[in-house]
C-alpha cells in the first residue's frame, strides 16, 4: 500500500507564530497568497487539519476557485478534495462549518473519541478510529488505502508538529508575513517534540518566492526526495 504524498502548508509571522491570542483568526496571508493556497489545494486529494484548529478558526476548508474546481471535474476528480481532521477525544461541535461545505468529510480519531462522534457526525461524516491512541502512520496507511495520493495538511500547531515528529511529511511550503506578534500566548507553528536528527538534520531549501508581500520558502524534508 502505497501512503500519500505529504505536503505541510502553513503561513508564519516574522517570529513564527500563525496567529495571535484574540478571539478573532489573525490572517496572516495576503490576497495574492490565499490563492497561492487555493491553488495548491485543488492540486490535493485531500486537506487535513486538526481539531484545535476547527475549534478556533472555523473554517470551511474549500477551492474558492470555480475554474480550479472545474478542472478538478474535468479530470474526473471530485469537485472537492477530501476533508480530513483528526481529534483525540472526540470533542466536535456538529454545527462547525467543516461539515457542511465542499464533498466527503472523514474523521480519524481514537476509540473513546469514535464513541463519541457516531452518533454526532452521523449522516455528514465518515469516523475512524486508529485505535487507543493517534497514530498517523495507520492515518496516512488508511488515506493510501482510499487511493488519496497527495495530502495537503493546513495545520494547526499539534498536526504540524505530529507529522513532523513521526517523520511522515515529504514536504513543506512556508509563507512568511511581514509582520511581528510578539505574544507568548499564541500559537506557534511547531510545538516541542523529539523531532528525528534533531538540530543537526537540515532539510533541503528547494525554492523561494515572493508572492504578494509574503515569502514563501519550499522545503523538501525527506533525505530520498531531497537527493534527487
Amino acid at each position: 500500500m502505497t501512503r500519500p504524498y505529504v505536503l505541510l502548508s502553513a503561513a508564519v509571522s516574522l517570529d513564527g507564530y500563525i496567529d495571535d491570542a484574540g478571539p478573532d483568526r489573525l490572517l496572516l496571508s495576503d490576497a495574492a497568497d490565499f490563492d497561492r493556497v487555493d491553488r495548491v489545494r485543488a492540486e490535493s486529494d485531500a486537506i487535513l487539519v486538526g481539531a484545535e484548529t476547527l475549534r478556533r478558526d472555523n473554517p470551511r476548508l474549500l477551492v474558492s476557485s470555480a475554474e480550479r474546481r472545474a478542472a478538478r471535474t474535468a479530470q474526473g476528480k471530485p469537485e472537492f478534495p477530501l476533508k480530513v481532521t483528526v481529534t483525540a477525544s472526540g470533542d466536535l461541535d456538529r454545527e462547525l462549518n467543516f461539515w457542511h461545505h465542499g464533498g466527503a468529510k472523514l474523521v480519524y480519531t481514537t476509540d473513546s473519541g469514535a464513541a463519541r462522534l457516531a452518533d454526532r457526525l452521523a449522516g455528514i461524516a465518515e469516523v475512524v478510529t486508529l485505535g487507543p491512541e493517534l497514530d498517523f502512520g495507520a492515518l496516512l496507511d488508511d488515506l493510501g488505502g482510499r487511493g488519496i495520493g497527495r495530502l495537503m495538511v493546513e495545520g494547526g500547531t499539534g498536526m504540524h508538529t505530529a507529522f513532523l515528529a513521526a517523520d511522515l511529511a515529504d514536504e513543506l511550503h512556508l509563507a512568511v508575513a511581514p509582520i511581528v506578534v510578539g505574544d507568548s500566548a499564541a500559537p506557534r507553528f511547531l510545538g516541542p517534540a523529539d523531532f528525528p536528527g534533531g538540530p543537526t538534520r537540515r532539510r533541503r531549501l528547494t525554492k523561494v518566492e515572493q508572492v504578494g508581500d509574503m515569502a514563501v520558502l519550499r522545503y523538501l524534508l525527506q533525505p530520498e526526495d531531497a537527493d534527487s
